[in-house]
């Protein structure tokens, strides 16, 4: 077990003052099977906002705002203590075969997650991809390893190569990306071999040796869970199975399900800049 101390500070700083802006932030971890939240508060400012909660289709804790009256800046803090119980590394699904997966009755439960999405589409070069891997694979589980083992292969994690709009395609092609990039590659290929796959935001302390009362820059993360009679996470930027270092916060189809603060805003603007903070302290 893990406990972890999560700040995440999201700033825009308006060139031209903003007369009106409503918002939605999902930035506020979830209680499973396998992580609970202790302690939770998102505070706004200006602190004129008009607040309401509630969870979205997918599960993810909401909170949707709007802020009335001129003002030069949104500040949204997230702060929220997390105890984190992963299971041991390395156990992995019994599973189904491919019959039993392909079983309309057996996909039901988990029908949101089989068709692809704009940014989980494939081209036909990734599609290649994507078959010969089930041309080699005896079950769901080993192609669910081996999508995870070709990204691991081909892909490498690098910043500013990518936006939020790179879809699953563009960013193989790339061969590098970000975490939402990998998630979207993975999710795509497991899409196109049958398997329900969706996109998991959170957040990851990056320093498993970290002492106690330690504060470290931690990062918004994503990685993956794929349906096999059950949900199975993995972490395809990382190459690892989840540990007591990745919190969730939100489960959607892909990026957009989950963006941790969205919204418009009316009468202003101009340049603006964004400055955006996590901090992670390890508290057990």
């Amino acid at each position: 077990m893990t406990r972890l101390t999560i700040d995440h500070v999201t700033r825009y700083d308006y060139g031209r003052s903003v007369s009106t802006s409503y918002n939605e932030a999902r930035m506020t971890p979830v209680t499973d099977d396998e992580q609970v939240v202790l302690e939770a508060e998102l505070t706004l400012s200006p602190g004129t906002a008009t607040v309401s909660h509630y969870r979205d289709y997918w599960g993810t804790r909401v909170t949707a705002f709007d802020i009335q009256g001129r003002h030069h800046h949104l500040e949204v803090r997230s702060a929220a203590t997390v105890e984190v119980h992963r299971p041991p590394p390395g156990r992995a699904p019994d599973g189904l075969s491919w019959e039993e997966l392909a079983v309309p009755e057996v996909l039901d439960a988990v029908s949101d997650h089989v068709p692809q999405t704009a940014l989980t589409r494939l081209g036909p070069e990734l599609e290649a991809v994507a078959e010969d891997v089930r041309a080699g694979a005896a079950d769901p589980a080993a192609a669910v390893a081996a999508v995870y083992a070709r990204i691991a292969g081909h892909m490498r994690y690098a910043p500013g190569v990518t936006g939020v709009h790179t879809d699953a395609e563009a960013a193989w092609r790339e061969g590098r990306g970000v975490c939402q990039d990998l998630a979207h590659v993975a999710i795509g290929m497991l899409r196109h071999l049958g398997v329900p796959a969706r996109y998991v935001s959170g957040y990851l302390h990056p320093d498993a040796g970290a002492e106690v009362g330690a504060t470290v820059q931690g990062e918004s993360h994503a990685w993956v869970e794929s349906w096999n009679d059950g949900w199975w996470a993995y972490d395809p930027t990382n190459h690892t199975a989840l540990t007591d270092f990745h919190v969730t916060v939100a489960r959607g189809r892909d990026y957009t399900d989950v963006t941790p603060l969205k919204g418009m805003l009316t009468g202003g603007g101009g340049a603006t800049e964004l400055a955006v903070t996590v901090e992670v302290t390890r508290r057990a």
